[in-house]
């Protein structure tokens, strides 16, 4: 399946970001869920800095809480500017900061597993 009308929307954050008493990963991933968007993960980075922090590392003699996290959303482009759109104005409220990007893709294959 090639469509060029797809996308990824990654948002780029810290694994203690929260919206209210929410993660910031799981209220984005919980939101994608409700709203049927085609797929999200979530990654925890080993090392990163934004431009208003530290560098943060996860090394195996530190115990830190505080690392990288991108969450990769993939579905239709208009789909994808329709979330960003509802997801805006909380990442508008969080004290930190964040970085997102929307880039097109091209999908080769989209294949469902059985439930």
């Amino acid at each position: 399946m090639e469509n060029s009308d797809n996308s990824i929307l990654k948002i780029y954050a810290s694994t203690t970001d929260r919206v209210g008493p929410k993660l910031l990963y799981e209220l984005i991933v919980e939101l994608a869920r409700d709203k049927a968007i085609s797929g999200v993960t979530v990654y925890r980075g080993i090392m990163g800095y934004g431009l208003s922090s530290n560098i943060s590392t996860a090394k195996f003699w530190e115990l830190t809480e505080k690392l990288p996290v991108m969450i990769e959303i993939i579905d239709r482009t208009d789909r994808l500017n329709d979330f960003f759109t509802l997801i805006e104005p909380e990442l508008m409220k969080m004290k930190k900061g964040c970085l997102v990007v929307l880039e097109p893709i091209t999908v080769k294959l989209h294949k469902s597993g059985k439930s």
